[in-house]
């Protein structure tokens, strides 16, 4: 009996279907046996083969109608049975394909699918009936971002590889004592190589066999859920591998990918790209991205390679592109695609989150597609992640000449919802890591790098950091090995991992500092001209009666005792964090625990304080209404500074 009905294959056929894991694919039929079903329009010939026969003789399968899907039953196939799909094309080449929709792969380098009928008994239900709330722009949003292969071993470097459900409860333990909110996984879809970090992908509905089977990765969502933390996933519908098993050439045909290499071939990854333009390729990506958020219930996806869907021209010298219809560089098919995805996503599962990973000053990127944008939730800054590495990795007595490269976010920080990313891509391919990228001795690397996170943190914009920051590991990523764990006990190290704690702490707990991190009005500059001596002052607004808070930064080791600022508010303005205090291995500069502001005009404000910024370091400062028990709750997140 046939798994599709009438209108399954019309919603296929225009585009619009996006539950196709229901019925593609391999899926083990109550009577016993397994129903295949497959997309192989341009094929003679479509067979199954695998453990139940062989790989030989074949259970062969028939078209239905003209919708280019072929069906049928094998009654000895079962659970776990390894099979591919062997396809004739017109010229009678034979093809052994893997199954583009199945749940469960063999290990690579083995190339074949895997009948899965596993299950997992949800326990975050919890989680789920408050996702909707912890989904929005205005609650706070620290994402760690893990490559799964290389976080954690055991027995360190040349341990064991961890699966699923270990790493589940190891992150759950990490992550959550270091107060993120989220746990972002780079790909997690089966990959033939692993050192593309799975973004070569070849099983868009598949979890990775390297770390266990599918209902494992389940259990590392719940395990992570019910500690709190929402889970991230990296996905990737920008191209996709040439391997012979994969989807290319699937049929005998481009089927997938343009035939055209001028906008069919990557030249930066040597990968296809997908046709946007066509119907049932449109049905297969939308439907990857529902199979995440559905079965595995992960709480949104971060859309890799934005910028390389949107322009024709991307990483192409002249003559290796093809223009639109209407002259311009744009790829009209890909934004429609974009349009499309991000509305039957939110259509669907309206407490989730898109995230696009878009290096461009493409415009409404997170606006809705009824206004003209593409219709994400949220866009990687990656402009500020350059300029703020850029100056940072200059020495302090340079970086009054470059004080623009802090301050230019201010013109285009509220036109999107952003992330602001400290990602993988920033400490791999001889970049080294962040603590290795900063000037100076031991010491003042460690300030830096703690003075970044406190900048980081205190700017409008969710957060994102990469492994190993946290653990201010001083060589870069290797996919190959594990971070290194060993060192993270020494002294100056540990200050950089209780530093992420409490910085994480603070900006979930203080709404000034992330309520309005996608709205306008967020920061309001107190100090933004000291180029002289690379000092940044701030207020960070919050809604209605929310304590507004004070970021101070020096970027120079010389510190700043007495520096007047006009602020909005009389009164006391509390020291909430201080990234100079010896807990976080600190010299202990500071302001004693509290500041006064006296009702005093100073550069057009009603009051003044006079500060005292530490070297190389960044001091938040919330105003308190009057001293008050508050002190007891707070108390103690920075140290004691001098």
């Amino acid at each position: 009996m046939s798994r599709f009905t009438d209108d399954d294959l019309h919603l296929f056929n225009e585009g619009t279907h996006y539950r196709l894991y229901r019925k593609l694919g391999a899926h083990p039929a109550a009577g016993g046996g397994v129903d295949f079903a497959v997309w192989a329009p341009n094929a003679t010939h479509v067979d199954v083969i695998g453990d139940w026969n062989g790989w030989l003789g074949g259970t062969p399968l028939a078209p239905r109608g003209s919708s280019g899907i072929w069906e049928g039953h094998a009654p000895r196939a079962a659970a776990d049975h390894r099979y591919k799909l062997r396809l004739t094309t017109a010229d009678g080449q034979r093809l052994d394909k893997a199954d583009p929709y199945a749940v469960f792969a063999e290990v690579p380098p083995a190339t074949g699918s895997i009948v899965w009928a596993g299950e997992h008994a949800w326990g975050d239900g919890a989680w789920m009936a408050e996702r909707a709330h912890r989904a929005r722009l205005d609650q706070p949003w620290s994402i760690y971002e893990v490559h799964l292969g290389s976080w954690m071993r055991e027995h360190g470097h040349h341990g064991r590889a961890l699966g699923y459900v270990e790493l589940g409860h190891r992150l759950a333990e990490h992550a959550g004592r270091l107060g993120f909110t989220h746990v972002e996984l780079m790909p997690v879809m089966e990959h033939p190589f692993y050192g593309s970090w799975g973004y070569q992908v070849t099983g868009y509905f598949a979890a990775t066999s390297r770390y266990g089977r599918p209902e494992e990765l389940m259990a590392l969502v719940d395990t992570l859920h019910q500690a709190g933390l929402g889970v991230i996933l990296d996905w990737v519908p920008a191209h996709f591998p040439t391997d012979g098993h994969g989807l290319g050439w699937f049929d005998g045909t481009h089927l997938f990918e343009h035939a055209d290499p001028r906008r069919g071939f990557h030249p930066d990854w040597t990968s296809f790209i997908f046709n946007f333009a066509r119907h049932e390729v449109r049905s297969f990506l939308i439907s990857s991205a529902f199979s995440w958020l559905d079965r595995f219930h992960v709480d949104g996806l971060r859309v890799d390679g934005v910028a390389s869907m949107l322009y024709r021209d991307y990483s192409r010298q002249p003559g290796e592109w093809v223009a639109d219809v209407d002259g311009s560089n744009h790829d009209r098919d890909a934004i429609r695609f974009l349009q499309q995805l991000n509305t039957a996503v939110y259509g669907a599962f309206p407490d989730v989150q898109m995230i696009a990973e878009e290096s461009t000053a493409w415009g409404g990127v997170s606006r809705p597609p009824e206004h003209g944008g593409l219709g994400f939730g949220m866009k990687w800054d990656m402009g500020w992640m350059h300029d703020t590495l850029e100056y940072l990795r200059r020495e302090p007595v340079h970086r009054r000449w470059h004080h623009e490269q802090l301050t230019f976010r201010a013109i285009y920080a509220e036109h999107e919802n952003f992330v602001l990313p400290l990602s993988h891509d920033e400490v791999v391919h001889g970049k080294g890591s962040l603590l290795a990228k900063l000037p100076g001795d031991a010491w003042q690397r460690h300030a830096n790098l703690r003075l970044l996170y406190g900048y980081q943190w205190s700017l409008p914009g969710k957060k994102l950091l990469f492994m190993g920051g946290e653990l201010a590991c001083p060589g870069e990523w290797n996919h190959d090995d594990v971070l290194d764990w060993g060192g993270a006990s020494e002294p100056l190290r540990a200050g950089v991992l209780a530093w992420v704690r409490d910085v994480n702490a603070i900006y979930r707990r203080h709404p000034a500092l992330h309520r309005r991190d996608c709205q306008p009005g967020a920061l309001e500059w107190l100090v933004a001209d000291d180029r002289d001596n690379s000092i940044l002052v701030y207020l960070r607004h919050g809604d209605g009666d929310d304590p507004p808070v004070i970021v101070a930064c020096n970027f120079t080791p010389v510190p700043r005792h007495g520096y007047r600022v006009g602020v909005p508010r009389a009164g006391t303005w509390r020291e909430i964090l201080n990234s100079d205090a010896p807990l976080y291995g600190g010299s202990g500069v500071g302001n004693l625990g509290a500041v006064t502001a006296s009702a005093e005009p100073w550069h057009g404000r009603p009051a003044a304080l006079a500060l005292t910024v530490p070297p190389l370091g960044c001091v938040y400062l919330a105003w308190e209404p009057a001293a008050s028990a508050d002190r007891a709750a707070d108390g103690g997140a920075g140290g004691a500074a001098r």
